[in-house]
């Protein structure tokens, strides 16, 4: 058995996401406690509400402290990657795995990347739809023929049959139009509060950097694998994650990657079970579990050292 761990990204936040394991693990409880930013993380995840959560530069913290508590216990109990990766905001809950960073300091990175998103993008102008069964040519051409209208880009390979679109609103419900004309049999547009990684996004990916050059960062010690190459990257971290919130997140090419480096069972971690979903539509021949709760836990605990026994 090769073990992956892939990390949930935003949008799969919950209330009370998390609180079974602050109270049933003191590894996790740790996390959360050493997490001391402007903000009562532990509060908004036990008991926020879903509105609050959704707030970009709230649900960023709330949900790289919830992976890292749950990554924990698994730690705690022998279970550890030999890759990692994770989806937009979980490349950091990737990274602080790896020990780049401390959670609390990935906490306090994330929670200033999503402030300077959500400054980026004012409400209800920009928005994402995820497109399902269609060429990734023909929604490429789709967007190039709405720049007249605006900005609409493809902003995640997440699985064969799912790229996501992302841009200006009108742009993007233009676009809709068109790849339902081309035979698009679904596009389903996201709960998401702006246009995540496009050239929208290229200011704040500036505001990002300076952000980025104030903390000091570790070797990973495990491999990384980057969102926007799909491959364990050599550049410098903070370049790659200055181009982050303004590039495609190449999420099946992750995927592959860990697949060709012989990892077999992935395990998602974090609220949420779509990364799961996405595995397994690229590939049939590999186990995949996903951990939001305790009972998820218990069963990939009884699972995964019943088969390394």
């Amino acid at each position: 058995m090769k073990i992956g761990f892939l990390f949930a990204g935003q949008g799969a936040q919950h209330p009370g996401m998390g609180k079974d394991f602050y109270e049933h693990y003191d590894c996790a409880r740790a996390v959360y406690d050493s997490v001391d930013i402007d903000i009562d993380v532990k509060q908004l995840c036990f008991a926020g509400t879903q509105e609050e959560l959704n707030d970009t530069a709230v649900a960023q913290p709330c949900i790289l402290t919830t992976s890292s508590a749950i990554v924990s216990v698994l730690r705690a109990h022998g279970i550890e990657a030999s890759a990692v990766a994770g989806l937009s905001l979980g490349e950091y809950s990737a990274l602080a795995y790896a020990g780049v960073f401390t959670p609390a300091q990935g906490a306090s990175l994330v929670r200033a990347r999503g402030k300077i998103m959500a400054e980026a993008l004012p409400a209800g102008t920009s928005g994402m739809a995820a497109v399902l069964n269609t060429e990734a040519s023909v929604i490429r051409e789709v967007c190039e023929e709405v720049r007249t209208i605006g900005v609409c880009e493809i902003a995640n390979y997440n699985c064969p049959g799912q790229i996501v679109i992302s841009g200006q609103k009108a742009a993007v419900e233009a676009a809709t139009e068109k790849l339902k004309e081309r035979g698009a049999r679904r596009v389903i547009p996201l709960a998401v509060s702006g246009a995540f990684h496009t050239s929208l996004l290229q200011e704040a990916s500036q505001k990002l950097e300076q952000v980025l050059q104030t903390y000091t960062f570790a070797s990973p010690g495990v491999p990384v694998i980057a969102n926007v190459s799909g491959v364990q990257e050599t550049r410098d971290l903070k370049e790659v994650l200055k181009e982050q919130i303004c590039h495609s997140v190449q999420f099946t090419q992750s995927i592959e990657t860990m697949l060709s480096m012989g990892i077999d069972t992935f395990i998602e971690i974090g609220p949420g079970h779509s990364l799961s979903g996405f595995v397994r539509k690229t590939s049939r021949d590999v186990k995949t579990y996903s951990i939001d709760t305790v009972a998820d836990m218990e069963k990939v605990l009884q699972e995964v050292h019943a088969h390394e026994c």
